[in-house]
């Protein structure tokens, strides 16, 4: 009982001298993407000419940022329903962008999004279709 006052005491003291009270880091759940299914995904650009990409998706937020894959940004949800996410992110010197993905069904979606990558701009519009299972890589 006394450690459990002296802890509170502490945490009090801490957050009324503005210091940082350690606190466990969660992942927001996008309920937009609760839906999409995991897989190999096949990302086919909407221009005329555009390069088609594949990708193992296992988190389903990888597509909110195509053009910073596997980069650590902050993100803003800006909206979140069920057919229809929105975020912008942050990746510092790396760049910026700003995603709109509409889900037309578990293995459709329609992604738009612009920014600023290695210091140029992009924008660019792509169709993401689920084609399967991911492979597994061999041994």
């Amino acid at each position: 009982m006394r450690i459990a006052i002296k802890r509170l005491i502490y945490v009090l003291a801490m957050a009324m001298a503005g210091g940082a009270v350690a606190a466990p880091v969660q992942t927001p759940v996008i309920a937009g993407l609760s839906t999409l299914e995991p897989g190999d995904w096949e990302l086919r650009s909407r221009e005329p000419g555009g390069a088609t990409k594949h990708m193992c998706l296992t988190d389903m937020r990888q597509l909110l940022q195509v053009r910073h894959a596997g980069r650590s940004c902050s993100r803003f949800v800006v909206t979140d329903t069920a057919t229809q996410v929105v975020v912008t992110y942050d990746c510092a010197a790396a760049g910026n962008g700003r995603t709109a993905l509409r889900v037309e069904t578990p293995r459709l979606v329609q992604i738009q999004s612009q920014g600023i990558a290695d210091s140029a701009p992009f924008d660019f519009a792509m169709e993401g279709r689920r084609i399967g299972a991911c492979k597994q890589a061999s041994r």
